[in-house]
């Protein structure tokens, strides 16, 4: 019924304050350099689909212990059926959190405005230019679309958070400074530190990720930048 190509039952850190369900669904389009889920990205038909009612009854079980679900990817918005599987969760009493590049400013206002998320994480993944943007991406960007995606959720009509995943080699401090001064979102951006296992880009398994430490420093004086 739904083409869905992942689920984790629980996790404890893709929903800030919540437990949640996560479902990865199909297709992207960016080609992230540093991407993790590079599979549903290029080749998502050769994963198998969760069955939805295997699914179902597995959320059925879950209505006690989990506060709702994150939809991710990929790129959600993409998914054809995404409202429809939107409003089968909610049906259940669950939340929903919706993962995005933002760039589809316009559904994702429809869906705010109909208040079929609850949450809603956009990741930033580069200064606001579009040849770093295009680097990182490794695709044609419209910066117009993703800006009025931030426009959407600084308006503060639904929970919301900036994320942005830091790579040695493709992101400087300065540019991680640039981002944050670019976004003035304070505490709702938050830094996420590239994992070396599985990228896209093959080269990358050699890049030592930045200190943690490091990157805990300049998140707190990003976040001062209001």
């Amino acid at each position: 019924m739904y083409d869905i190509k992942g689920f984790l039952e629980t996790s404890f850190i893709d929903w800030p304050g919540k437990i949640c369900s996560v479902f990865f669904l199909p297709h992207c389009n960016f080609r992230c350099l540093y991407c993790h889920n590079h599979s549903l990205v290029l080749s998502p038909e050769k994963l198998p689909t969760f069955p939805w009612g295997a699914l179902l009854n597995r959320l059925l079980s879950l209505q006690n212990w989990i506060d709702g679900i994150c939809f991710t990817g990929g790129e959600p918005t993409l998914y054809p059926d995404l409202r429809p599987l939107i409003l089968e969760v909610k049906r259940l009493g669950f939340g929903v959190k919706l993962d995005t590049n933002g760039s589809h400013p316009q559904l994702l206002a429809s869906l705010i405005e109909k208040r079929e998320v609850d949450f809603v994480s956009m990741d930033v993944k580069a200064p606001w230019d579009p040849v770093r943007y295009s680097r990182i991406t490794n695709s044609s960007i419209d910066l117009d679309l993703l800006w009025r995606s931030v426009e959407i959720l600084k308006k503060g009509e639904v929970e919301y958070e900036f994320r942005t995943t830091v790579v040695p080699g493709l992101h400087s401090i300065d540019d991680i400074r640039q981002i944050g001064r670019q976004l003035r979102a304070g505490p709702r951006w938050v830094l996420q530190n590239f994992n070396p296992e599985n990228p896209m880009d093959r080269s990358l398994r050699d890049t030592r990720p930045y200190d943690p430490e490091q990157l805990r420093e300049i998140e707190r004086e990003i976040q001062g930048m209001v």
